[in-house]
Parts: structure tokens; sequence; C-alpha cells
């Protein structure tokens, strides 16, 4: 590991990152393009020219400012790992926003190559950038490159070596703050140096700009590096900062950025961009946008994309889920065969084949949901909704950047609710932040997807896709009220303004959609592997034992007794039939059957009935495990495996379910306290008290809502 050089990418939300790392290490990472998703860093590993490099992909990032986690993380690793190399992805043809972060760091005088990425992006918008001309400028190299295929990527990764290897820093850029400041930072770079103040992770001119900043994180460690000096550097930041306010009426932060973006159009102003057209001229993103974002047109097209993501899903998905419930059928008979009746064949049977057969039974579904979710994303459609949806989530309180936690927790379909509330550390209103973090756990993550599935194909087999369009409708809707909700009592607050920048349309590959798909589906398949097995293990045993009181064993075994003596002409069937009553009453009685009937007084009002109760109270750990566990309850009662029914055909033809249970048991699902995963991750957001809140909050509002419906309904019908 010693000879390894270290590099790290740095950049821009959408400008490439992600792409050239998994170019480069074929790391599996999905390709994110909104700030929230990713906030960890990636690491990969590859050869080049004899040498290994370890590449360490940073969260993308508009600048070196401690604003988001995304930016503590980059500057944290750029400060502290202290990369031998930094490749910095810059977008070719947005680069009055891109190269922001390239001043700052050119200020954090890090060891840098530029990646002046989509560069065909940019001549089919009439743009040619002098990347020679960039490079004589900034003094540092310049490659152009096209992430997406590879070209000018070997000539980057060459030139990135030999900055690694060079032993001397790169010279900073030379920007001027104006008079005040410039003296100001002098002076301050003064102090610092002598002080050997902070000087072992940053330089002197960043740790001065972050005092005049008032960068949180970076007057915290100075405190406890050196209160003496980081008095004293505060007190001149806060001089200044009053000087500033008196004789500009701004503040030392502000000019700073605006001098920032000045040193760029004189950058670019010499040379650096001639254009082949008109500057008013529309590119094909923005003739796509005017038709895509249009107030009224836009969100009629939003829905009709989001059914047409339902209808493909099913009618593809529909032959593969029949496949694999043929396969777990055929399994289960194996074993039916194979081993004498005991504890042994009922759990492989109705705990593991029953439980975690009915969980992976729906892969095709959740693939075929997945691939559709990757085409819109890796589009850049998905950024439209965003956009879009940022209206509508002003009238109810939120954020525009609210909308990307939704939709990372599956407001468009699958997902996850665990990303989607960390995905809520972008937003700087710490009301708003709640609120929405509150509120993602309503949509319809991967996890709701199978038992949603489940219920409608079971109840609503005419048209599934247009039931599953209009749950994910009330998904949303609820979510927005109770989001209203909140932010008019306990979390009052004004929202603040939001602006996001819209990617160019791009043309997905189809090895990077099935990269995506294949990626999800396996997270899928291996919780249904792990988790859920052992959870469907552990319930089948809550299932089975105790047993029957002795008393009602003897009662069975003397009818049994009896019939077997009995000559009567349907004494096999009499004997089925009587199978059947004493494995039901044997799961009554178990542990997890006990709970489920004392809860039953209560949850009938929902229509619910015992077993019902048994898998909502699993659903509680993770949502897959009402599919598993009804499956594995359900199945206690089969005498003959090989003429065992698919589940859902045993909940149509079980009498305690019908439409209007199965409609109140799918609004309880989508509805009540998150699985438990969420339920920690809202904790260390948050606190205990805010996940607690979640709990009690969202299990309430689920059954009032299951028991109104049904109630409702059973009065219509």
């Amino acid at each position: 590991m010693n000879n390894e050089i270290s590099m790290a990418l740095a950049g821009n939300p959408n400008a490439g990152k992600t792409t050239l790392f998994n170019y480069l290490t074929g790391a599996r990472q999905h390709v994110g393009n909104y700030p929230g998703i990713t906030v960890d860093h990636k690491v990969g590993y590859m050869q080049h020219g004899g040498a290994k490099l370890s590449i360490t992909d940073l969260p993308g990032t508009y600048s070196l400012t401690a604003y988001s986690m995304e930016e503590i993380v980059a500057r944290d690793h750029l400060t502290e790992e202290k990369p031998q190399a930094v490749i910095n992805i810059v977008d070719a043809s947005n680069l009055q926003r891109n190269l922001y972060l390239t001043c700052q760091l050119l200020e954090l005088g890090v060891p840098m190559v530029i990646a002046l990425n989509m560069i065909d992006v940019a001549e089919d918008r009439g743009m040619t950038v002098q990347a020679e001309k960039l490079q004589e400028l900034l003094g540092v190299p310049v490659v152009g490159i096209i992430a997406r295929s590879g070209k000018g990527v070997d000539e980057l990764m060459k030139v990135a070596l030999e900055v690694a290897a060079e032993p001397t820093p790169q010279p900073m850029a030379k920007i001027s703050y104006g008079e005040d400041l410039d003296a100001t930072l002098q002076q301050m770079m003064a102090v610092i140096s002598d002080k050997s103040f902070l000087t072992s992770t940053t330089p002197p001119l960043f740790t001065a700009i972050k005092y005049l900043e008032d960068d949180e994180q970076i007057l915290a460690k100075g405190r406890q590096a050196d209160a003496t000096v980081a008095a004293e550097l505060e007190e001149t930041a806060a001089q200044l900062s009053r000087h500033t306010q008196q004789t500009l009426d701004v503040y030392p932060e502000s000019i700073l950025a605006d001098q920032r973006y000045g040193f760029i159009k004189s950058l670019l102003r010499q040379g650096v961009i001639s254009h082949r057209y008109e500057s008013d001229r529309l590119y094909t993103s923005d003739k796509i946008d005017m038709i895509l974002t249009n107030r009224l047109l836009g969100p009629v097209i939003m829905l009709a994309v989001l059914f047409g993501v339902y209808q493909f899903t099913f009618s593809w998905s529909e032959v593969p889920v029949i496949w694999l419930e043929n396969v777990f059928g055929w399994l289960g008979t194996i074993i039916d065969s194979a081993l004498d009746d005991g504890l042994l064949k009922s759990m492989l049977i109705s705990g593991v084949i029953d439980g975690v057969g009915g969980v992976l039974g729906f892969v095709p579904l959740i693939m075929f949901m997945f691939f559709s979710i990757a085409i819109l994303e890796d589009t850049g459609y998905l950024a439209r909704v965003a956009y879009m949806m940022d209206r509508l989530f002003r009238i109810f309180g939120l954020h525009g950047s609210s909308v990307m936690p939704f939709i990372v927790s599956g407001g468009i379909a699958g997902g996850c609710a665990v990303p989607g509330v960390m995905a809520t550390r972008t937003l700087r209103s710490p009301k708003e932040r709640m609120a929405t973090l509150l509120t993602v756990p309503f949509m319809n993550c991967g996890a709701k997807l199978p038992v949603l599935a489940l219920l409608i194909g079971a109840f609503f087999s005419e048209d599934k896709a247009r039931y599953m369009f209009i749950f994910t409708l009330i998904s949303w809707v609820v979510a927005l009220l109770a989001a209203r909700l909140f932010r008019a009592t306990v979390l009052k607050g004004t929202s603040t303004p939001f602006v996001m920048e819209l990617p160019p349309y791009r043309l997905p590959t189809l090895r990077g959609l099935l990269i995506h798909t294949w990626e999800r589906t396996w997270q899928y398949i291996k919780k249904a592997g792990t988790v859920i097995l052992g959870i469907s293990i552990l319930l089948w045993a809550l299932m089975t034992f105790p047993g029957l009181p002795e008393q009602k064993a003897a009662s069975f075994e003397a009818e049994r007794v009896q019939l077997q003596t009995a000559s009567t002409e349907n004494a096999t069937e009499n004997l089925n039939a009587l199978e059947r009553r004493q494995k039901e009453e044997e799961l009554r009685y178990s542990l997890a059957g006990r709970f489920g009937t004392f809860l039953e007084p209560v949850t009938s009002l929902a229509g619910f009935d015992w077993k019902t109760n048994i898998a909502l109270v699993g659903g509680f750990a993770a949502k897959e495990v009402i599919v598993s566990t009804l499956g594995t309850a359900y199945s206690m009662g089969d005498i003959d495996v090989e003429e065992a029914e698919p589940l859902g055909k045993k909940l149509k033809e079980d009498k305690n379910w019908n439409k209007n249970v199965a409609i109140a048991a799918l609004l309880f699902i989508m509805f009540y306290a998150p699985c438990f995963v969420t339920v920690v991750c809202i904790a260390r957001e948050s606190s205990w008290k805010w996940a607690s809140f979640s709990i009690i909050f969202n299990t309430v509002f689920a059954f009032v809502l299951a028991v109104t419906v049904f109630q409702v309904g059973s009065a219509l019908s």
C-alpha cells in the first residue's frame, strides 16, 4: 500500500466526476446528479503506466465553504488526507460556474490538474475552449477529455502522475480581493505563518480567507489549536467586517465571492472561449426544456412519464414473476419430498422458501422499475422533475432542495428512505430540513413495492399500473399535507430561496443503465438473503412455538383417531380439514399468534385479522418482511406443498380479506412507522425525540386513515 499514489477527483455536481471515476476504476458507483445523494467519498484502484493508483471520488460540491456536508467531506479529505494529485473535473460548457471551485482549490494550494470535461457538449453549443490558454493563465495543467467515452483520459492520467511526482507545490492563483481585503489577508497570513497556526493542514492564505468568510469549522479548529492566535485572527476579521459594512454595506464573504467571479470573467475574456454562434442561441437542452418544464404542459408530461414507468414495469415483469413463483414452488416440492415431517422441514418451507421466496419473487418487478428510473435519472429528466416540483413544494412550506430527498426516498418509484433522510443535509434551514426529514418516509420506497405489488396484483389485477400510479400520487399528497401541518405548527418559519442547476440532457449508455439497475437490484437481493432471511426464520419460530396446549393437542389427536377408524366416504378430505384446523390453531397459540390476537380487537376496526397483525408488526423491522411473514403465516396450514397456491391467490380467497381490507392495508403500510434502519438514521440526523415522534405520529395517522377508509368502504359496499 505504501507504493500507491493517492489521487482525488473533485468537481461540481453534473460535471462528470463520478463518470470519470467509474471509467478509471471500473467501480459500480451510481452516478448521482444532485448534491445530497452521495455524502461519503468512494475509493477505487487502477494501474496506469506501471503505477498503482488509489482514486477517491469526492462528493460533488460547488465550493469549499462549509455550508453543506458535501463541502465539509470534500474539504476535510483534501486538507487532512493530502492526496498527491487532485483531478479537478470542470464542465467545459459551463466554465464560469465550474471555475469558482477551481479558484478555491488554487487558494488551497493542492497539486492539481484540470480535466476539461464535456468538450463535445461545448462544441455542440458553438463554443471552443482553448485548454492551452486556460493552462497558461491559471498556471496549472489543463487536459480536454470526454469522460463518457474515455477520450483524452490517458493523457489526463499521464499529466496527473507528473503532478503527483512534482515535489514542489504549484503556484497559487493570483486573485486580488480589493485593497482592504488584500491588506488584511497579508496581515493575517503573517500571524499565521509566524505562529505556524493550522499550517499542517491548510496554507496561510486559505486559513486567512476562511476567517474572513467566518467559516465555523475552521474557527472551531483554530480555537482548539491555539485560542490566543484564534482570538487575534477573529478580531482582525471582525474589524474588517465592520469596516466593509460601514463603507460598502456588504460582508467580506460577498466581496471574496464577487472578486473570484471577476477573476474568472477576466480569464474567459482573454481568449479562453470563442463562440461560433450568436450569444442568445438556444441550446438543444433549452429547446427541450421549453416543453418539458412548461408551467402547464410540464406536469402533465411528468404524470404521463410516471404512469408509463408503471405500465412498462408491470407488463414486462409479469411473466418473469410467474417463472420465479414456479421455481420457488418447485423448491418447496423437492424439500417436501426429501425430508420427513418436522421442525426442519417446516422452517425450510414456511420460513425460508415461502418467506424469503415471497420477497425474491418480486425481483423482476424491482429490476424493471430500477431500469426505468435509471433512464430518467441518467438522461437528466429527474432534475427537471425537481425543478417543476419546487413551485408546488413552496405552497406546502418546503424548500426546493426537499424535492431530491423525496425522489431519492421513492417519490417516483423504488428508492430508500435512508439516503433520502441523509440527503436533507443539504437544506440550510433547520426547520425546512426537519419537515423534509419527517415526511420522506411517506414515499413508496423499494421495500414497500413488493407489498404494494402483492396486494394490488391480488385485488386489482385488472389494471395494476393505474392503481400503482394512484397510490404513488396518494403518497405525495399525504407527505406534502403532513409537511404543511408540521410547518404550520411545530416547525413554523419562512421558506428560503432555491436555485438549482439543470444538467444538459444526455443519452444514457446501455452499460451504464445495466450497471445502475443491477447495483440496486443486487442490494435488494442481498437484503432478502441476509436481513429478511434472519427475520423470516425468527418470525417462523415465533409462529411455531410454544405449540398447542396439551389439552387442545389431545383433543385434535382424539378427533384424528376417530376419523381414521371411521370408514366414511370423505375420510381423507375430513382428515385434511382437521389438519388445516390444527395448524391454524397452532399458529394462533404461538407467541406471534397470541400477540396478533391480542391486537385484533383494535386492528379489526381497520379490517386487519390476527395473521395480518403479525406481518404488520414484523414490518417495523423492514417493510419487505410483511410479504415474507404473510407468506409464512398463510403457508403454515398447507397440507400438500405441490398444490399450494401463490400468496396473492390465498389472500384473495381468504374470508378475512377483500378490496376494502386491501386498500386499508395498503394505506397503513405506506404511512405507518418507518423501518428500523430509517428510524436510527432520523435519530442520527436529528435526535431520538424526533425519531420517536416519527414512529408515533406516522403509526397513529396511518391507523386512523386505514380505519376511516375501511369503515367508509364497508358502509358503502
